[in-house]
């Protein structure tokens, strides 16, 4: 069944102080966990199998990389033989990252309240109110809100990303997944092979190689590509791309593959030029296009049309 959850995330400097003003508010220890979950590729959100005890589960989920609170829908699915799901999604999708980390859990009026420390990142706490127990969408939002507020959360801490991709740096996922998928690209008359990767508003990412035609204007730009399986997953916005080339160290999106970013981002969304490893040049699409063209422009009846066909 698909559950919903409004969650924030943020850097915890002081665990021991934030585990005393939890109890002082009255919210009730719920135990200690010790969790491992590996992440693998999926085509929509993110996917990882969790093994906490004897129990482990696959949890499918999407999330905005949005550091305000925000809401998460996801599916669990309890896993008997996780050693052999974990061998199968290996082989077919394959493997991105492994987050182990030990949560302390309280509970508090419906909202899940974490205090994490994970190997390689550090401590962080996490509010997940859970739907409908902690009521309705705008009720969890005001529970967060006084629970940052009562435990001192400054705007400075809030965390947008998951532990992933904390992980993993955010660029360099992006610039790894377009270089994986560079050496497909179909380019035998310019032999230039480009890959782009772009990140949706779930969190998934999507990537693309350019692929050329004999007649020269039908072929087809990497950014066009991913792009297209972007929209493809159902997906109509972008956090973030990157673009890899294979003979040219910083390779900027084409004028016509601007555009297309453009209309899934926005003027700070960034682009990642360069090669995974190492420091990319980073720019946004505000840099890339200045005085861009968008559906602004078209009016407020396409806007609206727009808005009632992929609402936000």
């Amino acid at each position: 069944m698909t559950r919903v959850n409004v969650e924030l995330k943020a850097v915890d400097p002081d665990p021991k102080a934030t585990a005393a003003r939890c109890e002082a508010l009255g919210a009730a220890p719920a135990g200690t966990l010790e969790q491992r979950d590996a992440y693998f590729h999926a085509r929509r959100g993110r996917l990882k199998l969790r093994s906490q005890g004897e129990g482990s589960e696959l949890i499918a989920y999407r999330r905005a990389d949005d550091a305000e609170a925000t809401e998460s829908v996801y599916v669990r699915v309890p896993v008997p033989e996780p050693a052999l799901l974990t061998a199968a999604l290996d082989a077919a999708l394959g493997s991105v990252v492994v987050v182990v980390k030990r949560r302390r859990l309280f509970t508090w009026e419906g909202v899940r309240i974490h205090l994490d420390e994970v190997t390689g990142l550090g401590s962080f706490i996490e509010f997940e109110a859970v739907l409908p127990e902690a009521g309705d969408p705008a009720t969890a939002r005001e529970k967060l809100a006084y629970l940052r507020a009562q435990l001192g959360i400054e705007d400075g801490a809030l965390v947008s990303s998951s532990y992933a991709d904390l992980l993993l740096d955010g660029p360099q996922a992006l610039l790894r997944a377009a270089s994986e998928v560079m050496p497909n690209a179909y380019a035998p008359y310019s032999e230039f092979k480009v890959g782009a990767a772009v990140r949706g508003a779930s969190g998934g990412i999507y990537v693309g190689a350019n692929v050329e035609n004999a007649a020269y204007p039908q072929g087809q730009c990497a950014e066009a590509s991913a792009l297209g399986a972007l929209v493809a997953a159902g997906e109509t916005a972008i956090t973030g791309a990157a673009v890899v080339a294979e003979r040219l160290e910083h390779c900027p999106p084409c004028g016509g593959c601007r555009q297309r970013l453009n209309e899934f981002g926005g003027p700070d969304t960034p682009v990642y030029l360069g090669r995974p490893g190492t420091e990319p040049l980073t720019v946004t699409l505000g840099e890339l296009l200045p005085g861009s063209f968008g559906r602004e422009a078209l009016g407020e009846g396409a806007a609206v049309r727009r808005r009632r066909k992929y609402p936000s």
